[in-house]
Order: C-alpha cells, then structure tokens, then sequence
C-alpha cells in the first residue's frame, strides 16, 4: 500500500512495480481545522499547473527551481500538520483523517516531477541535489508519522471507528492511516523513536548514493570495442547502433556497448565471438564489484545492518517480517515456501537445458561446455532448431510506434474501450518522449499519457510506470501517467525495430498505466496502483498476454519494410518456443527473489557481521549456493552489487522482489479464465475493469481476485506455462 503520508516525499517506482506519486489540484484543506497560519509558496511549485489536468510545464521548471521549492514545501506541509495537532475540535474523521490525506499538496508537486527526472532523464545538478534533499525529506516523513500528538489525534478515531457511519473507502483511508503511522513507529518509546529517525535518514542517503553509483558503473562498464570484425554476428543496425552511442561518448571510430540492468546482455546471443561474450558478460556481473568510487557494496552492507536493526525496535525478528506487513502473502515463509516448491522442478530442468546445450555445442563444433556467456547464444540456435524461431527474423515485424499505437492501444480499445489521440502541444522533458489524449469508452476524457521508451546513459535502467497526476474524486483530478523504458535506439533515419521481449514489456507497463487510468477513488493514497506490492505487478502481467493475441498481433506486428502482417505460422512458432529456455527465465528471477529474502531475513547480530565488500560477496554465494539451483551457469538476474529494486530505494522491492513471481501465478490463472471466457472481448475488459482494475487498494486483494475469477488463485496454470508440469488435457 502506498503511503498518503509518505506520498509527497516518495521517488518514483523501481521499474514496474509503480507506487506512484501524487500531484494535486490547490484547494483548501477540509473543514474544521484549527486556524493556523500556513505559508505561501514562491515559484513554479507554489500552485498546480495550468496545463491541461494539471500535467507538469517541462518549459518553465530549472533544474535550480526544485531545491528551493522542497524547502518551502515542506515548511508549509509542517504548518500545515500543525493546524491539525492544535484544532482545539475533538478528532474526528474529516478534520484529522481527511486533512491528513489533503496535506502537502505542493511537496507532492515537486516531488512528482523531481523524481521522474532523476529517475528518466538526470544530470550531475539533480544528482547533487538529491543527495542534499533525500535526508530532509526522510527527517520530515518522520517528523509527522512519529508525532505523538498527531498520533493521538488519529487514534482517537481509529478508536472510535465503530460508533462512525464511513463509506467502505473512508474506513479504508482510517485503517491505513493509523497502520502506517504504528508502522513507521508511533508506539516506540522516544528512544527508540529518535534511533528511528536517524535509521530512516542514513538509509535515504545510503539508497540515493547506490542508485546514483550504479548509474555511473553501468556507463563505466559498458563494452568498449575497437575493431569492427570483433563484432561479427551483430546487424548492421545495431553496429551502427554502437558506433553511434561511442561516438556520442566522445570516442568516434570505436563501438560502444551499453549495459543493460539485468546480467545477462541482450546483445549476447548474437555474439560470435566468445571471448567477447565472456568479456561483455563479466563487465555486467562484476560492474559494481570490483573497488573504486563506484562499488555498491559498502552500501549495501550498511543498509542491511540498519534494516535488520529497525526490524529489531519494532519487535520483529527480521527486516522481512517487518516490511510484509500490507502485502498479499502477509510473510516471508507463505512467499519462501511458494517459490521452494518450484526449486525441485525447475533444477531439474535448468540441468536438462544445459545438457541440450553442451549437446549443441558439440555439434557445433565447440571443445567447451557452456557457461553464462554461451548460454543464451546456444539457447538461441537450440531454440531455432526445435521451433524453427529467428529471433532476427521476428523482430522486423514490431517497431516500436506502431507496436504501441497499434498494438497496445489497439488492445486497450477492443478490451475497455479507451481511445487515443496523439498530442504535440505539451512541453516534455526530453525530445524521445511523446503524449496522448486518453479517451474513456464513452469518449470522455479520461487522462494523459506520455511515452519515453528509449535507453540513455542518465537513464536508469529497466522500465516503469508512474504518475505526474493522480486520480482523486475528492480532488477533482485526472490521471497523467508516464511509462519508461530502456530500448536500445537506433541510429538516425534507420526503423526504432524492438525485440519481442521489449514488446511484451510495453504491454506490461501499459498494463499498469491502464491500472492507473482507471481508478476511481476519492482519496489519493488509495488510487489506482496504490496497492500492495506483491499486487501490483498482477494486472500489468496480465496485459502482456495480448502481446500474441492473434488479433492485436495481425493489427501491429507488420513488416517495417512490407508491411506484411506477421505469418501464422510465425506466431504459433513464438507461442510453442514460449516455454523454451524457462530454467534459465525462470531461473534467474528464483534466484533473485531468494537472494532478496536471504538478504532481508538477517538478524541484526547475522547482518553487521557482514561489515566489508568481500563479506558481502561470501555472504552472496553462500545464499545462492544453498538455493539448489544451478547458479554457476543460471546466475541471478541481479547480483547484490546492482539489485537497484531492494537497494537503491528506501520503499522499494526490499523482501518483496518474490512480487513478480507471486503475480505471475494470479497472472496465469488470469489468462486462463479470459481464455475459458470468449479472450479479447469488451465484456470480459469491463468485468476485469470493475472487478480489479478500479478498485485500488480499497479492499482485500483475495476478495478482489474472487470477485473477478469466482474462485481463489490456482498455482497450476503458471507451472504449466512455465514448463515445470504437463498441461492437464
């Protein structure tokens, strides 16, 4: 669940897992609340944009406009949270709870927009002030969710709450209002609260240098190549793809190949040469590894001391327990024990995967057994002999424009109805970002939606979702809402051509756009994509099954040449391989999820223990070792040293990576009642809008997933498409 008290200050979501940030309309704080003098605002920040749904003007903010405004935020968000601690009123729901959820407006405001561009499009000034601003803005959070009048206020009401006539979502609002605020400490001794408070400040630091470190190590490590010919099996395109970004990096005549944020490299099976595989892969696995400014892992050591050490003051034996507290698996043993049961399985078939390759390898003529840096090349003719799939041959048919204006738009109108138009007039943050005009099914206008889809050096890596805007019937808002990605762009003038897993990425995240759009709540911090994190990856994991929906693929998936429409044949041939290679797919994100919880289930004395870079790296291969899993040739997506999802974000996956596999067994039992149910069809789209995609975090999330399916989640359909079971027929 998002925070309503923590929304102003918190940065945009770790790749698509979006807890988004508000920004609001101005307009008064609710009724009944004690005169206090508030402060006014200077500067763009002071009042909501005047551009339409109030979408942030990227043509009148400066980079030197955000720290003055967080300042001034801040100092009226205290005033105001003061008029709420001194009305002389007894508590009540509207001038405690209500003026709660209405504060902070213009800290909202600047913290939406700065932290999409730290995240987007940052520079060294944003990275400066970040460091400046994210232990002020830690210390504020604090400063209001460990006030014990403010406290006592709220639960005085909480207290009272059966005697209250509250719609459902108003009782909603009081119960996360008052769990978040005992979350975050209120009834801790002042001791132990003020240790709190230092905890929160060191570790808003400690995330903000990682993700700041980890920028810098990915543009360090990135594959420089000198001579052309080393370069064979790559297209030209993306030959000239690596000239360019060496060029632009001031080294004309040379290629330059940029990391991706997960180990292996996309670039890797095309790779003929195999010591440069073997080079590019440990330039990825060792980027923030190996000494010098730019090593993670001092931070890393330091923020699992002090989580496992703010698990301790609140009771909780780990900080895994103590983070899971609002999620759907409510603790870590109902997610380890989930993801364990599939390490038998899925062991057994990463060793039968590596033995097809091996036995590939030598028909190759090889004299090596595969390892990290062979395994998608091999994988990749494996598959092409098995299923006759190109992947070169695919990727021709899906440009990155028409794939979203004619596929991904074109599944949101057959599923719900929405409509889009295309928009030149609003002002964006960089040149690659595009905007539309989001139309409800009615025609009514239902929000904006702005695009930025390709990779850039001060760009963080993966891909994600947010808001500029959030919905609010109390409000009166709209969403805005941006998606991010990483695609590698191509040179000037030659087609923006994606890989098939790049297009199943954009239906992801446009699933939790459309999350986003069609929220209907009246309270901020309950709309939308508000929910649980190991919820909110459910609905955008569903809409990644239209990506080869038959229909949607002949509207999209057209030759950039041709503009012939994908062959049948092709398409059955992306289905069956679909389950071709899943101990490695499947693998790597096992192998992360657990690495997160191992990190996150040490006991305060198990964790400052582990006080150095090389004890951070023994500590890492004796968890991976103990999974069971083939490790040394199915590594974890992520290494320690640039898991930005649990280390570069004080909110952020932390014990909660396991997310992305928890979803994905609502996900597939989900696409299999739209299959059981007619597929692509507007009355299937409105029961899944009614019953899962409107509701935000307003209600129980089983509940929600009975009201949509008629039955509780069945983990079979995702063993199935995974590979680990046979299909019962």
């Amino acid at each position: 669940m998002k925070s309503h008290l923590l929304a102003a200050v918190a940065a945009s979501a770790l790749l698509a897992g979006c807890a988004t940030t508000n920004q609001v309309a101005d307009m008064p704080m609710t009724d009944n609340v004690a005169e206090t003098a508030i402060p006014s605002g200077t500067g763009y920040f002071a009042k909501a944009s005047d551009l339409p749904l109030h979408a942030p003007d990227f043509s009148k903010i400066s980079d030197t406009d955000y720290a003055p405004a967080f300042d001034q935020a801040m100092e009226i968000h205290n005033a105001e949270i003061a008029a709420i601690v001194n009305n002389p009123e007894a508590p009540t729901f509207d001038n405690t709870i209500v003026a709660l959820e209405t504060s902070g407006k213009m800290l909202n405001r600047v913290a939406t927009v700065f932290y999409a561009l730290t995240g987007a499009n940052t520079n060294d000034t944003l990275q400066a002030i970040d460091t400046e601003v994210s232990p002020k803005l830690s210390a504020h959070s604090d400063a209001i969710t460990l006030n014990p009048e403010l406290f006592a206020r709220v639960k005085a009401v909480y207290d009272n709450r059966a005697a209250m006539s509250m719609t459902p979502e108003d009782a909603k609002l009081l119960e996360e209002t008052y769990k978040e605020m005992v979350h975050a400490g209120a009834m801790l001794t002042p001791d132990q609260k003020e240790r709190v408070k230092a905890i929160n400040s060191r570790l808003s630091t400690l995330t903000t240098e990682f993700s700041q470190r980890l920028i810098e190590a990915n543009k360090e490590n990135a594959l420089v190549v000198d001579d052309k010919a080393m370069l064979a099996g790559l297209s030209e395109a993306e030959i000239a793809a690596a000239a360019k970004t060496a060029a632009d990096r001031g080294m004309p005549g040379k290629y330059v190949i940029a990391l991706q944020n997960t180990t292996q490299q996309p670039i890797l099976p095309s790779m003929e040469n195999r010591a440069l595989r073997e080079k590019l892969f440990k330039q990825s696995i060792h980027r923030a590894d190996q000494g010098g400014a730019n090593d993670t892992r001092a931070l890393i050591a330091e923020v699992a001391k002090l989580r496992a050490e703010k698990a301790a003051l609140f009771g909780q034996p780990d900080w895994a327990t103590y983070a899971m507290y609002d999620r759907m698996a409510q603790n870590p043993k109902t997610a380890i024990d989930f993801m364990n049961a599939m390490v038998p399985a899925l062991a057994a078939t990463q060793r039968a995967e590596a033995a097809a390759l091996n036995a590939e390898i030598k028909a190759s003529g090889g004299d090596f057994t595969v390892k990290p840096w062979d395994w998608d090349r091999y994988a990749e003719k494996v598959r092409m002999a098995k299923y006759d799939l190109d992947e070169s041959a695919v990727k021709p048919y899906f440009e990155v424009t028409r794939t979203l204006e004619d596929g991904v738009f074109f599944m949101a109108e057959k599923l719900y109805g929405v409509t889009f138009e295309k928009r030149t007039d609003l002002p964006v943050y960089h040149p690659d970002v595009t905007t539309y005009t989001v139309f409800d099914k009615d025609k009514s206008l239902l929000g904006i939606f702005y695009f930025d889809p390709f990779q850039r050096d001060n760009k963080r890596g993966g891909a994600w979702m947010s808001n500029f805007v959030e919905q609010s019937h109390l409000y009166g808002t709209k969403p805005v809402i941006y998606n991010v990605l990483n695609i590698p762009k191509a040179p000037e003038g030659e087609p923006q051509l994606v890989s098939f897993d790049n297009v199943e990425t954009m239906f992801h995240e446009f699933g939790h756009a459309l999350h986003g759009f069609f929220a209907d709540q009246k309270y901020a911090s309950l709309s939308g994509t508000a929910t649980a994190r190991d919820f909110v990856e459910y609905p955008s994991q569903v809409h990644e099954m239209w990506a080869s929906d038959p229909a949607v693929l002949a509207n999209y998936a057209r030759h950039h040449e041709t503009g012939e429409v994908i062959p049948g044949e092709l398409i059955a041939k992306i289905e069956a391989a679909s389950k071709f290679n899943q101990g490695y797919a499947l693998g790597e994100t096992m192998e992360a999820a657990l690495l997160d919880m191992k990190w996150h289930s040490l006991s305060p004395q198990e964790a400052a223990a582990i006080d150095t870079p090389e004890k951070v790296d023994a500590f890492e291969r004796k968890s991976l070792t103990e999974l069971g899993l083939e490790v040394e040739l199915v590594p974890p997506r992520y290494r320690s040293s640039y898991f930005s999802h649990i280390f570069s974000d004080p909110t952020g996956y932390s014990a909660g990576y396991y997310s992305y596999l928890w979803t994905e067994m609502l996900d597939r039992d989900s696409r299999k009642w739209f299959r059981e149910n007619g597929g692509l069809t507007r009355a299937n789209g409105d029961h899944y809008r009614a019953t899962v995609l409107s509701r935000g975090g307003t209600m129980d999330y089983f509940e929600m997933f009975r009201n949509f399916a008629g039955r509780e989640p069945d983990v079979t359909p995702m063993l199935e498409a995974r590979g680990l079971v046979e299909p019962v027929k």
